[in-house]
């Protein structure tokens, strides 16, 4: 709401910048039972060191936002729910409409996401006007998604019929062990099979942008 959005601003201090802390902590509180009190118990009060945790240690690497395009972000995208209204925004003078998007679309929905949950990713399907394969992953936001068939983690689920909910689609899915990665590309492979080698691949440092210095970046250990 409002308030919030008010709130928010006044974390930049006029900097121009949202610090990225702001959003990782944003995000821990998501899942605050998981992201922090676990680690007051097991650290604060029993004294164990953090266990190493690949996903999380790549989530503690957080970006700066600009203030003007996350207030934008949150007031068109959240508090007003603009995307899902016709011609509502516009990108550089082209009014946004999705339902005349007609291209083929996969879409894919964590179980457990709580980013994301899978309940509104849904919805986009209710809103493309092409063809549209949903296909339901297990896990979350992360792990749900970079899930590599060699893993052989977790599960999917997938249905050819038409279904007008998600409660709809679960009771008629059928359920797949493993990487959902193999369905998408028989899907995109149904669609054209042909492959074509990439051409024009940028290298970094030639051409008309030069790099700046080596990785990461300074800006990766701005504080």
């Amino acid at each position: 709401d409002d308030e919030q959005l008010k709130l928010i601003d006044t974390l930049t201090q006029g900097s121009g910048v949202l610090d990225g802390r702001y959003m990782a902590l944003t995000f821990n509180l998501l899942r605050g039972r998981d992201l922090i009190w676990n680690y007051v118990v097991q650290n604060y009060l029993l004294g164990e060191d953090y266990p190493a945790f690949d996903l999380l240690h790549w989530n503690g690497d957080t970006t700066n936002l600009p203030a003007k395009w996350h207030h934008a972000n949150l007031e068109n995208f959240y508090r007003d729910n603009l995307l899902v209204q016709p011609d509502a925004i516009s990108v550089e003078g082209v009014p946004i409409d999705l339902r005349r998007i007609e291209t083929p679309a996969y879409v894919q929905a964590g179980r457990e996401d709580h980013i994301a949950p899978c309940r509104s990713v849904w919805k986009l399907t209710e809103q493309l006007s092409g063809p549209v394969r949903f296909v339901l992953a297990g896990s979350g936001h992360i792990a749900g998604v970079v899930n590599p068939p060699d893993a052989n983690k977790y599960q999917y689920w997938t249905s050819d019929t038409p279904a007008p909910d998600l409660s709809t689609f679960e009771a008629v899915a059928v359920e797949t062990k493993g990487s959902w990665w193999p369905d998408w590309r028989r899907w995109i492979e149904a669609l054209g099979a042909d492959q074509v080698a990439a051409v024009g691949a940028r290298i970094p440092g030639q051409g008309a942008l030069p790099a700046i210095e080596d990785a990461p970046g300074r800006y990766v250990r701005t504080r």
